[in-house]
């Protein structure tokens, strides 16, 4: 079964930084659309960033515009690059990827637009 990877998570101090990777299990999987969604108990899970690199347009969710950058990295690895986190940015982060995208709009922001799913790496945020 295929899935991803994430790592990176963590605990830090407000206006910190964590940079969180994401790669595929198998060599054998590669996708050119993906995203970051976060959750916290008792709330929906809320995608905050995606990437399409079919034609290179991203999305970022209001409240992390300015702070956080999505990026494909090396191979079938991508990246959320978090600089000035806040509280309100603990949650658990996940990480997701669609086998394929052809669209010229920017990449989706729904959790049913994603086919393949990370576990889940927690993020904390102290004051």
């Amino acid at each position: 079964q295929v899935e991803l990877v994430e790592s990176g998570g963590g605990a830090v101090e407000a206006g910190g930084s964590l940079r969180l990777s994401c790669t595929f299990s198998s060599e054998s999987y590669s996708s050119n659309c993906m995203a970051w969604f976060r959750q916290v108990p008792g709330k929906e899970r809320e995608g905050v960033a995606a990437i399409s690199a079919f034609n290179g347009k991203t999305y970022y969710t209001d409240s992390v515009k300015g702070r956080f950058t999505i990026s494909q990295g090396y191979g079938n690895t991508f990246t959320l690059q978090m600089n000035s986190l806040k509280r309100d940015d603990t949650a658990m982060y996940y990480c997701a990827a669609r086998s394929s995208y052809s669209s010229d709009s920017i990449p989706p922001r729904a959790e049913g637009e994603y086919n393949y799913w990370g576990q889940g790496t927690q993020v904390t945020v102290s004051s």
